[in-house]
């Protein structure tokens, strides 16, 4: 047995004891605490079958920990740690992970019906133990009944944008490992890069593991190097890999992106596209129309791709992407269009269906299943798949209410490529704004489905995709802390009421983290702010807060840094006039976080009231209509904060201003983005009333006319007596074919609304 173990594995180890609060993550089911310590001391053996991997590992941990070096007996009456089987426990229903941890004065036990169980007690032993060179280490006396909610326990990586080593990618599983993850969904393929070797078809990497250049800087920059870029997989490392993770009680679940996202694949071989080609592997990120195209050659193709994939992975799943696939190739080709009619199928969106049932059928002859993108809903679900829900978790509710099988990971709490901290302080991300409570706060099975219609929800995942993450450091910067809350949301033990409990427990880990030199995320312990209507309107509240301390935060609201001698944050800032507040938090007269900064712009409709015809989406509703008049205007260089995101919909805003007044100036601010599939409306209209009645229209612009102003719409209105005004801005509707995202509802974002 292979049992390399690296130093990282220490991660799993936290931290240090205190009789008030076990530093574990996730928190075990039951606890009890009891009196007394039981000492850990080089008498100390480990009673277990030595051939065991999970006893090595544990003999490996403690000496990496505490220097000791326990040796591993198949009988001791002194003091021990045993592993032993347990076939009367909870487990006795063929579920492998349940265990129980015993901890006394004289020996700590370790209790599961399968090896799965004695791991994660492990985990949880390991997370009990300091991190400390001394003759004789403390360890609380208690008693632990645990084990897991969900099934599906995941974090997912993507290697096709950017590409990680086999040596990044262990560790990735060992973070996973440590905190009770047990599923790995490993992105392998996409437009800018093909990361596996098939041996049938060696240009697949020879040619579509190589792109000439990547994007740099945001999408929206358009800017690209020409640094040659890619490697793959062999399929020996392959082998290395899901072995590792099997010894770690971790499945490996790969994915192989079809119809869609096959560039890479099509610049290797062109003549499964519709055109013949040729093609360059992307350098641009986003949505590409060219795609595989549903010809019998295709298929054997896939296949035959397919099949050796299967030999390589024993996941019961195989990931066949479905996502993001533009129907433009195929509306203009003959063979296509002759199929849909051969078929009898109604368009385009039944011909993907058509495609994925053909991909299911192959694949369920070979004794698996499929799991894809929630895109696989449409025109049709294939009979056996699975769907992962990620445009929110309504593909997941549809697919649960048809007795399929679901894997929640939607954009709004499971997206590790977002910002995780005030944007103006974050390496660049792809936008969108989700920090570690929000992670916390995620149920993965929906309020709208049944009892019944919830057993279909097999978990949930974080996804982690790479356009914006170039190296091992950023990819443990963008996962810590966030898939620590996320492994407490899978076990089933998280309370977003007792958050503050979580945090407590996470920031114990924190020391190990730097012990290892892992590059966690400290947004945590940034200032972080909200903005409160102010009563009467006239301006708004402006609340900071900090992790640690309150009264350690000082701030100027001229423009100037902070230093120890500016003013202390004790209460909300009352803010009656335009103006830049910088703040920073000090410990012992130094400073410990970024300059938070915030500009603000009050108007006549800053805190009135504002009433929303339709409610913003998801992960972009924060705050409602009032972050539209709440006087901050958003970044659109870093979308992540401060817009309000529609989905499909118009935005129809009524303001009121309180009273009758003169106004000589309407402005409203917009985003485009289209890698994120956010689109300028077709048009916008401003209205103005006295009466909430009637309402005069003051000016209309095209798309033409908000393109040209870059989103930043302004006209000039001489009125009287005004006291409402509507804001109307209509939707770009669905994405046309071409455009990143084709065949979506288009994103209309829109902030603040300013009346002068």
């Amino acid at each position: 047995m292979t049992t390399k173990l690296t130093a990282f594995l220490l991660l799993l180890v936290t931290i240090g004891f205190s009789q008030n609060s076990l530093p574990l993550i996730p928190q075990p089911g039951q606890v009890k605490i009891e009196n007394g310590i039981f000492l850990l001391t080089d008498k100390t053996v480990i009673q277990a079958d030595a051939s065991s991997f999970e006893a090595q590992y544990l003999q490996m941990a403690i000496k990496q920990l505490t220097g000791l070096n326990l040796k591993i007996v198949p009988v001791s009456n002194g003091s021990k740690i045993s592993l032993s089987f347990d076939v009367d426990g909870p487990a006795a229903s063929g579920v492998k992970e349940p265990y129980s941890l015993t901890v006394s004065e004289k020996a700590i036990a370790i209790k599961a019906e399968y090896n799965t169980g004695f791991f994660y007690g492990i985990q949880t032993l390991l997370q009990l133990i300091p991190s400390e060179n001394k003759r004789e280490i403390k360890i609380p006396c208690l008693k632990i009944n645990d084990y897991p909610k969900f099934q599906w326990r995941g974090m997912h990586l993507d290697c096709a944008r950017h590409f990680f080593s086999v040596d990044f990618v262990k560790k990735y599983i060992d973070y996973l490992a440590m905190y009770k993850f047990n599923t790995f969904h490993w992105h392998l393929t996409d437009d800018q890069g093909w990361r596996i070797e098939i041996k049938q078809y060696p240009k697949l990497t020879e040619v579509g593991a190589w792109r000439n250049g990547s994007m740099v800087g945001h999408y929206n920059e358009q800017k690209y190097d020409t640094i040659r870029y890619g490697g793959f997989y062999t399929q020996d490392q392959i082998k290395e890999v899901v072995a590792y993770a099997q010894q770690r009680h971790v499945t490996v679940v790969p994915e192989i992106e079809m119809p869609g996202h096959a560039v890479a694949a099509l610049a290797a071989y062109p003549q499964y596209s519709c055109t013949g080609g040729p093609f360059e592997v992307e350098k641009q990120w986003g949505v590409l129309d060219d795609v595989f195209c549903p010809k019998e050659a295709t298929f054997t193709f896939l296949e035959n791709i397919l099949s050796e994939v299967i030999s390589l992975f024993p996941s019961q799943y195989i990931h066949i992407g479905g996502d993001e696939c533009p129907k433009t190739r195929w509306k203009k080709c003959a063979h296509c269009q002759n199929l849909i009619r051969e078929k009898g199928l109604k368009d385009e969106y039944e011909l993907q269906s058509y495609f994925i049932q053909r991909i299911e059928k192959f694949v369920n002859s070979k004794g698996r299943k499929i799991i894809g993108w929630d895109e696989i809903l449409e025109g049709g679900l294939a009979p056996n798949a699975a769907v992962m829900s990620w445009r929110g978790t309504e593909g997941g509710i549809a697919a649960a209410k048809e007795k399929h099988y679901v894997v929640m990971t939607p954009g709004s709490h499971c997206y590790f490529d977002h910002y995780q901290g005030n944007p103006q302080n974050e390496p660049l991300a792809i936008g969108g704004y989700t920090p570690v409570d929000k992670v916390y706060s995620f149920n993965p099975i929906p309020k709208e489905l049944s009892a019944a219609e919830s057993k279909y929800i097999l978990g949930a995942q974080a996804n982690v995709w790479t356009e914006y993450i170039t190296s091992p450091a950023q990819v443990e910067y963008m996962i810590f802390p966030r898939m620590m809350a996320l492994s407490e949301v899978l076990w089933g033990t998280s309370n977003p009421n007792q958050y503050a409990d979580f945090q407590k427990r996470m920031v114990q880990h924190f020391k190990r983290f730097e012990q290892e030199g892992i590059n966690y995320s400290k947004a945590l312990f940034e200032i972080t702010s909200e903005v409160m209507p102010r009563p009467g309107g006239n301006g708004v509240l402006f609340l900071l807060k900090n992790a640690q301390s309150g009264n350690g935060i000082r701030y100027t609201s001229d423009g100037t840094m902070p230093t120890t001698q500016s003013r202390v944050y004790d209460q909300a800032i009352e803010i009656t006039k335009s103006q830049t507040v910088k703040a920073q938090y000090f410990e012992n007269e130094k400073a410990k976080s970024n300059v938070a900064e915030m500009t603000f712009h009050i108007h006549k409709a800053t805190s009135q009231l504002v009433s929303l015809q339709n409610p913003p989406s998801g992960n972009y509703a924060k705050g409602g209509g009032f972050t539209l008049v709440d006087g901050i205007k958003g970044d659109k260089a870093k979308f992540g904060q401060h817009w309000l995101g529609f989905s499909g919909v118009d935005l129809n805003a009524t303001i009121d201003l309180g009273q009758k007044q003169k106004i000589n100036q309407l402005s409203l601010g917009l985003l485009n983005s289209p890698s994120s599939w956010i689109y300028f409306p077709k048009k916008v209209t401003f209205q103005v009333s006295e009466d909430m009645i009637q309402f005069e229209t003051v000016g209309t612009f095209t798309y033409e006319e908000i393109l040209k102003a870059n989103g930043q719409v302004d006209i000039k209105c001489h009125h009287k007596n005004i006291q409402f005004v509507k804001v109307t801005a209509e939707n770009f509707g669905i994405i046309p074919d071409g455009q990143p995202g084709a065949g979506n509802k288009a994103w209309l974002f829109a902030d603040e609304i300013t009346v002068e």
